[in-house]
């Protein structure tokens, strides 16, 4: 009974609250992965953990995530001297990297060297992802004027970005 109570405190007392049959896949997976090393002499793959236990494998990942303590982002990953690197120095932010920041401010200078109805022609097209048809109904000029003015657009801003 002390030693249920004690692990009723553990469980329920942690920084981040998990479900006991998440916890309880995880643990079973531990300890399937520590058979399977023994057995196998190698580290056993996910698919063969969740086909020890009878568990989806996506289902196996998320209960051995679960359980993961968490780690600040500025943990010392590694130190050498004066520089230290941190967990945050390794997360990376596929969304919203540098160079496509950039890009987007280059586009938008870009954008900026063209007429009113060429800009707008631009933004239909590649923005909203119309049609020259649908453009050309929407403003009133024929799909060729669109055809036409497009092209002379993507042409100057080609030419502003390569200056």
């Amino acid at each position: 009974m002390i030693i249920g109570e004690c692990r009723r405190y553990l469980r329920d007392n942690n920084a981040i609250r998990v479900s006991r049959s998440l916890r309880d896949i995880a643990y079973k997976a531990i300890y399937a992965k520590e058979a399977l090393m023994k057995k196998q002499e190698k580290e056993p793959t996910l698919e063969e953990i969740a086909a020890e236990i009878d568990v989806d494998k996506k289902l196996v990942a998320t209960a051995l995530d679960a359980i993961a303590s968490p780690m600040s982002l500025y943990e010392p990953v590694y130190q050498d001297g004066g520089d230290t690197l941190y967990i945050m120095d390794q997360v990376s932010d596929k969304k919203d990297r540098e160079d496509h920041w950039v890009e987007k401010l280059s586009l938008k200078e870009a954008m900026k060297q063209l007429s009113e109805r060429e800009s707008h022609i631009i933004k239909l097209r590649f923005f909203e992802g119309k049609t020259q048809t649908e453009v050309a109904e929407e403003i009133s000029i024929s799909q060729a004027q669109v055809s036409r003015l497009e092209k002379n657009a993507l042409k100057s801003m080609k030419k502003y970005l390569e200056e």
